[in-house]
């Protein structure tokens, strides 16, 4: 299977460069391995006539990659505001651990004319440090469910140069060890086929025992996300997916939804709006069994119980900058119309969730609402680095927020159903797993402080922490 895997994404991405149209070879130049006879350069300024667009650096990054998210283009101004936004655009591909822009003039450090510029021309030269490609290294995942996994991970972080992200993995418990075990094959693109389609695709074989919920998550999932970017700033979003448990009915998931986003950047979000809109239906109308208690009766004879249910889901991010201090506000609601089993009631507590205690029986609940305010000061800002021939980035922030949690299974949630919980801590922005974060919370209602150890932003890991 992993062969097949590899083939289908090497076919892939060739059908990507037979169909995608090649760049303009008078305005756009891709810089050879020796660029010592390349014009000199210096500061671009704001009004500057472009004649021409160079690249330097892509060692393994195919140039339309790049091309399609620039906005500076030849035979316009150059606009230094432009540049930021495509910069930022650019680090969201996580190919690159430095980007800089520089305007040349027509003549070579020589003083003499370029070959490939007129005089009085002005080329805009983009000078990229690529990032690692092939990461054969320890696997490590961190869950409120299963706690610390860890085991062996081949990653390509860019298939033939193409932005497909492809990775196998196996991951083990660390306690109790070698008891849950995860296998899994991922591969992404924000394209396909030249086209503004993101794609997602998830193979997940899981042998765990859920002691939040109580059952043997014995399980096979295919998962498939689509995202297509009807303007700059409206998404169609659509998903579909399907789950075998072992004693439980088959379960597929089909839905759909719309996503509004004025992010500056969808990593390490500085600034702007994110809203989501998804209804999604789970199962395919049995529910076999749907009263069993799996707590309280075993393995309740033939199976667990089938589900049928819709769910509606909003997602909501704000954020606002000022000088070093990055405030931001969350809220994740999703709730749920029909049959749904305890093997998938949601649960709250831990690094992903509600940072307030650990997550275990006792907080379970068919609909959520999780709430975060967290202010995050930059300590420090995004810095390349290399080690033994190893391009990388990384940063440091400081964090201290408001968690806020709502578990309920029917009717309206009260005050009851409600906790609340302070915490802070720092987090390393690296690339591949967006940040590594080392927090402490503190709940009233427990009492005593709760160490953190997180992977990702919280508010990717909170929305496929059952995964």
């Amino acid at each position: 299977m992993p062969r097949l895997k590899t083939t289908f994404l090497s076919l892939l991405a060739l059908a990507v460069s037979a169909m995608a149209a090649p760049a303009d070879a008078d305005s756009l130049q891709v810089a050879p391995a020796d660029s010592s006879s390349a014009p000199t350069g210096a500061v671009c300024t704001d009004g500057t006539v472009i004649s021409s667009v160079r690249f330097e650096g892509l060692e393994h990054t195919n140039p339309r990659v790049v091309q399609r998210e620039l906005l500076n283009k030849a035979g316009e101004a150059f606009s230094t505001e432009k540049f930021e936004t495509e910069k930022r655009r650019l680090q969201d591909l996580d190919l690159f651990t430095d980007i800089t822009v520089e305007c040349s003039s027509g003549l070579d450090s020589s003083g003499a004319l370029h070959p490939q510029n007129d005089v009085g021309a002005t080329r805009l030269t983009y000078t990229f440090q690529e990032i690692f490609r092939w990461i054969p290294a320890p696997a490590g995942k961190k869950t409120d469910r299963d706690g610390l996994m860890i085991g062996l991970a081949l990653a390509n972080l860019n298939v033939l140069g193409e932005d497909i992200r492809a990775e196998v993995q196996y991951r083990t418990s660390t306690d109790p060890f070698l008891d849950n075990n995860e296998y899994a094959f991922y591969a992404s693109s924000p394209y396909l086929f030249g086209l503004p389609l993101g794609w997602n695709l998830e193979f997940l074989r899981t042998d765990s025992y859920d002691d939040i919920r109580g059952f043997q998550d014995d399980s096979w999932l295919l998962d498939l996300d689509l995202d297509y970017g009807i303007t700059p700033h409206l998404s169609l979003l659509m998903t579909v997916a399907g789950r075998e448990l072992k004693d439980a009915a088959f379960l597929p998931e089909f839905g759909f939804g719309f996503a509004f986003d004025f992010r500056d950047s969808k990593l390490d979000s500085r600034q702007g709006v994110y809203f989501e809109y998804m209804l999604t239906h789970v199962g395919e109308g049995d529910d076999r069994d749907i009263n069993c208690n799996i707590l309280e009766e075993g393995d309740c004879g033939d199976g667990m119980g089938g589900e049928n249910y819709r769910e509606f889901l909003t997602d909501a991010r704000a954020y606002y900058t000022l000088w070093r201090f990055v405030t931001g506000a969350t809220a994740l609601v999703r709730y749920r119309l029909g049959d749904v089993e305890r093997y998938d009631y949601y649960y709250h507590g831990g690094a992903n969730t509600f940072r307030g205690h650990e997550a275990d029986s006792n907080y379970l609940g068919v609909h959520e609402v999780l709430l975060t305010l967290e202010e995050r000061f930059v300590l420090m800002e995004r810095h390349a680095a290399s080690l033994c021939g190893i391009n990388f980035f990384y940063g440091v922030q400081l964090v201290a927020g408001l968690d806020g949690s709502l578990l309920w299974d029917k009717g309206r949630p009260g005050w009851d159903d409600y906790e609340g919980a302070v915490y802070g801590g720092i987090h390393l922005v690296i690339p591949a797993l967006d940040r590594i974060r080392l927090e402490v919370g503190y709940s009233p209602d427990k009492g005593e402080p709760v160490f953190y150890f997180g992977l990702f932003d919280k508010v990717t890991s909170s929305r496929w922490r059952s995964r």
